[in-house]
């Protein structure tokens, strides 16, 4: 049989971020222009691009950063919604930023608006409520050394 069967399999979007923090632990996130919530550096995987080269693109493209990310900290799977499909999310540990780094930070106008460190409750505040619980788990991912694994941004089991 010629037909490769894969074409017929389904298909999720995902997605992939990093978690990049100063020395005194707040965030880094970015306020897009095309949304009314602030997000974390990170993108849709392309198609043929591997979670991890997709992190290193965006933060290069988004705050003009060559970094090189770590270990991975979240993955979330996201339900579909009336104007999503349903999607794969991953976090990665983009390390503590040097105030040297952080003084090279270039936004792409066009996309982003601004961006700022917050603290677990400035990020609550600015974040969409899924994206607080991936981030408030991607922290105490990093903070134990694991790996963890989400349900629409809540621990399964």
């Amino acid at each position: 049989m010629t037909d490769d069967f894969t074409a017929s399999l389904p298909r999720k979007r995902m997605g992939a971020g990093a978690l990049l923090t100063n020395s005194q632990g707040r965030v880094l996130l970015v306020e897009p222009t095309y949304k009314p919530y602030w997000e974390i550096p990170g993108g849709s995987v392309e198609a043929d691009e591997s979670p991890y080269t997709a992190v290193v693109r965006e933060l290069t493209e988004e705050l003009g950063l060559p970094t090189q990310p770590g270990r991975l900290l979240v993955v979330d799977w996201v339900p579909p919604r009336p104007d999503r499909t349903e999607g794969l999310m991953l976090v990665f540990d983009g390390g503590v930023l040097t105030s040297s780094q952080t003084e090279q930070i270039r936004l792409p106008a066009d996309e982003l608006r601004s961006w700022a460190w917050c603290t677990d409750q400035e990020a609550g505040e600015r974040l969409s409520e899924l994206l607080a619980r991936r981030i408030t788990a991607a922290l105490k991912a990093q903070a134990e050394g694991t790996v963890v694994y989400l349900e629409n941004g809540f621990f399964i089991a």
